[in-house]
């Protein structure tokens, strides 16, 4: 069976965790997975290789990340021939599964998700098998002065957390575990 692999781009470092959280998952299954920094691939390397891709990418400012736009670009034809997965990770899902907020401003919340998601696929060319937001986390300890200040504003008129002297994580990872369960099997079937 063929490799699988997972590649992530990230700023604060959330998204690489998030990645390692699904190979580890995949290899907990017997996979054979490779982890792979979009910022940085090693020197020869080939999307083509692999039975099946996740691509995990953070969005700041409603865009992905652009090492993982660049990334997606040059390989969506390589991706297009293997079962692909993209997580989009980001504080708009933060804000869909947060029950605590009016449901119009969740509504609000999944429109910027679609939005943003159906704007990277558009922009890379790339034909996912399956998308899965993610909902992200606020690394306040990780930000510099003013992206601390902005996402303390942003938060708070979102009526999110704004104890700066902490991190918020929002992700679900169980619901993340079921995700990666259906997905492996289909990248286990197709790789073999």
């Amino acid at each position: 069976m063929k490799p699988l692999l997972v590649v992530y781009a990230t700023r604060q470092g959330h998204t690489r965790k998030i990645a390692e959280h699904v190979a580890a998952t995949m290899r907990a299954r017997g996979d054979v997975v490779d982890v792979v920094d979009a910022h940085d691939p090693p020197a020869g390397f080939d999307v083509s290789r692999y039975g099946g891709v996740v691509l995990a990418a953070s969005v700041h400012l409603g865009k992905h990340e652009p090492e993982m736009v660049r990334f997606a670009r040059a390989n969506h034809h390589a991706l297009d021939r293997v079962p692909t997965a993209f997580l989009s990770v980001s504080m708009a899902e933060a804000g869909v599964e947060d029950g605590r907020r009016p449901f119009d401003q969740r509504a609000k919340a999944a429109e910027d998700v679609k939005r943003i998601v159906e704007s990277f696929c558009h922009e890379t060319g790339l034909h996912p098998l399956r998308v899965w937001p993610v909902a992200g986390a606020l690394m306040y300890r990780e930000y510099g002065v003013l992206t601390r200040f902005v996402m303390k504003m942003i938060s708070k008129r979102e009526g999110g957390e704004t104890d700066t002297s902490r991190d918020y994580e929002y992700t679900d990872w169980k619901a993340l575990d079921r995700f990666v369960s259906i997905m492996a099997e289909e990248m286990e079937q197709a790789a073999q």
